[in-house]
């Protein structure tokens, strides 16, 4: 074999560069498929879940763990609400509503005795601003009494599918028995077929409500507690809720991908709900743009 050349050898190294050049450049551009894939947020809730409007599963944490729900248990409230009576039917306030609120130290909608407002202002008085006055209202008015409308509660959530729910009130404040209990699964089952209504869709999703005095009743105004309404974009509502055995909980709603994604959590510390429950929306959002 003849001898090689300097000029071939330089000509061999050079060639042998390149492919391990070009190489490399194709193992780089195969791997950012892996790269792109997407963790899910720590969730430091007790119970989570999340699914979105074609049945994906997001995320799941002890989903099927009956727990208090605090105010969340304010959703079957409005649900029942919504299919009893008419949005421009007329309640009167009572003294009775008021102590309510006041006597069980819980979150009120400020509401005063002899006030005649609409059904319409008191469901954003109770899903704003969680008032257990205005939750005590509509029940006594639309049982009529508390033990009348807690039944149809129970009877909404057999009849929805809500095997893992029980309420023991309209409001879920501790007395009596926590308010009953529910799981993860069934509050986000309950949200989805809360939010085919138009008019809970449009008042879970408002961060402002005011009700002008009229002689009927005073002014009013109810900001809602749900903070995930401006921390990030296409949020729908939709509950807040605490009370100590349940922990902070957050039910939430948002578009991404173009299906609607629902979550809750169950559980959590107060701000943390909020971080966490936009986290979850844009892993769902990833998880959807990734099919």
């Amino acid at each position: 074999m003849a001898p090689r050349s300097p000029v071939n050898i330089l000509a061999m190294r050079i060639g042998g560069f390149i492919g391990a050049v070009v190489l490399t450049v194709l193992m780089g551009v195969a791997a950012p498929a892996a790269a792109r894939e997407v963790d899910a947020p720590a969730v430091a809730a007790k119970s989570a879940y999340v699914v979105d409007s074609a049945g994906t599963i997001h995320f799941a944490k002890n989903e099927t763990r009956r727990v208090p729900v605090a105010s969340l248990v304010k959703v079957m409230t409005a649900y029942v609400v919504l299919r009893e009576g008419g949005l421009d039917d007329v309640v009167t306030i009572t003294a009775t509503d008021v102590r309510h609120a006041v006597r069980n130290g819980a979150t009120s909608a400020s509401l005063k005795k002899g006030e005649r407002l609409t059904v319409r202002d008191l469901l954003h008085g109770l899903m704003l601003v969680s008032g257990a006055d205005a939750a005590n209202a509509l029940a006594r008015h639309y049982g009529p009494g508390k033990t009348a409308f807690v039944a149809k509660m129970n009877a909404a959530a057999r009849s929805l599918g809500l095997k893992d729910t029980r309420y023991t009130n309209p409001d879920g404040l501790p007395t009596p028995a926590l308010g009953g209990r529910s799981t993860a699964v069934d509050q986000v089952k309950l949200a989805r077929l809360a939010l085919r209504n138009s008019t809970f869709r449009t008042i879970v999703g408002r961060e402002l409500h005011l009700v002008r005095k009229t002689a009927a009743h005073g002014a009013h105004t109810w900001r809602n507690t749900n903070k995930l309404l401006h921390l990030t974009d296409g949020v729908l509502g939709v509950k807040t809720g605490y009370t100590n055995a349940a922990g902070f909980c957050l039910l939430f709603a948002g578009e991404r991908g173009g299906r609607q994604v629902v979550g809750v959590l169950l559980g959590d510390q107060d701000a943390r709900r909020f971080s966490t429950a936009r986290k979850l929306l844009d892993f769902a959002d990833a998880q959807i743009a990734g099919g």
